[in-house]
């Protein structure tokens, strides 16, 4: 049986794939929903580039995301990306971090989903 034991799972862009920026968020709060029925969860959500909108104020998937925190997953955003986009105080959910962090996370992480 697969599971997300010590996955870190990425998402670089607000919402999943590539396309209609609607159907990318409907896609990934989708994702996010059933991630956290799953039995063993992902150890580590990271985001950067235009996913640190997803944790932000005003993003459609926080509900997802505080649910999946509070069953321990640790979320994780670029903190020059939200600087980039000016949503430093305007985070949600998770912390921010450095890309140093997001390295070591990826170093230590058995298997890699890019989103």
């Amino acid at each position: 049986m697969q599971s997300f034991k010590n996955t870190l799972i990425q998402i670089a862009q607000k919402g999943m794939g590539s396309g209609d920026a609607e159907l990318a968020l409907v896609l990934v709060k989708n994702y996010l929903k059933l991630v956290a029925e799953e039995e063993e969860l992902p150890r580590v959500i990271t985001f950067y580039n235009q996913g640190v909108e997803l944790i932000a104020d005003g993003s459609p998937v926080i509900t997802e995301l505080k649910n999946l925190q509070d069953k321990g997953v640790r979320l994780l955003a670029c903190k020059t990306c939200l600087n980039h986009f000016g949503l430093l105080d305007k985070v949600e959910v998770g912390i921010a971090g450095t890309m140093m962090d997001i390295i070591e996370l990826q170093k230590v992480a058995e298997k890699v989903i890019n989103l």
